[in-house]
């Protein structure tokens, strides 16, 4: 009986303890997660996802993607969106609130997974690098550049535009002339 009695007790602490540090929520306040109230004081920076180059290379992609389930017959899978800017923000930070919010699939390989030392987009509304060619994949420009460098380690700054584009011919067709500007 005082064994019994016991491993009831220890079974109730455990549980106890378990309870006491998860959070329970649901899922709509999972996604509401990390979004704030833009106010007139607030730093922002606006976030835009698109791939309407997939449009025009439709034959190149994955047939299991040929459907506006996975690309928007306007190509716009995240209209441009103001987001409040944290210190330390980075392109990688607002990106994965905005999907987070808007419930957008993205997966990404961490910087401690490559040798670039910053965040890897792998996919995003589950369209891949390779998902429409051999040349093709998620890129991002800040104000109208293309950063050399991932997204993880670009610090943002109050008023920055953030474009999320699909490339499907390595940037050229997204105006992103690197190899060239590098072999001039």
């Amino acid at each position: 009986m005082k064994k019994d009695l016991l491993a009831l007790g220890f079974v109730l602490l455990i549980v106890a303890v378990l309870l006491s540090g998860t959070k329970f929520q649901t899922v709509e306040e999972y996604y509401l997660t990390h979004i704030d109230d833009i106010t007139p004081e607030s730093e922002t920076v606006t976030v835009s996802i698109e791939c309407s180059n997939i449009l025009k290379n439709w034959d190149d992609l994955d047939p299991s993607l040929q459907s506006e389930e996975f690309v928007p017959s306007d190509g716009v899978i995240l209209p441009p969106t103001e987001y409040v800017l944290r210190p330390g923000d980075t392109v990688f930070d607002i990106l994965e609130r905005a999907v987070r919010y808007n419930k957008i699939q993205m997966e990404y390989q961490g910087a401690d997974q490559n040798i670039y030392k910053s965040v890897y987009i792998q996919g995003i509304h589950y369209l891949y690098e390779f998902s429409c060619g051999p040349l093709s994949g998620w890129m991002y420009r800040v104000n109208g550049e293309f950063p050399l460098y991932g997204c993880s380690r670009y610090e943002l700054k109050d008023g920055d535009v953030i474009e999320w584009v699909y490339t499907c011919d390595l940037g050229r067709d997204v105006g992103n002339d690197w190899k060239e500007e590098a072999g001039s």
